[in-house]
């Protein structure tokens, strides 16, 4: 695992590593998002929506909560 330290204008670094495995290069976006108390930076990607596949964690299960929501909607 890396870690990094936030700078004073709320800048970080990312290790060589990891731009290297991830093609990040000077200029390039990447995407923030939050899930719970995680935060991701995601990479440019060619397919998004592909490549975003499998990226959540499988807890919370926001399926699960749905399913078990409808079926007391369904014994009422």
């Amino acid at each position: 695992m890396n870690t990094v330290k936030v700078l004073t204008k709320g800048q970080i670094v990312i290790p060589a590593s990891i731009r290297k495995k991830y093609g990040i290069h000077p200029g390039n976006a990447l995407q923030l998002f939050e899930y719970g108390n995680l935060i991701y930076l995601v990479p440019p990607v060619k397919d998004p929506e592909k490549d975003a596949m499998g990226c959540l964690p499988r807890q919370p299960s926001l399926s699960n909560s749905l399913l078990k929501e409808r079926k007391k909607d369904f014994a009422e």
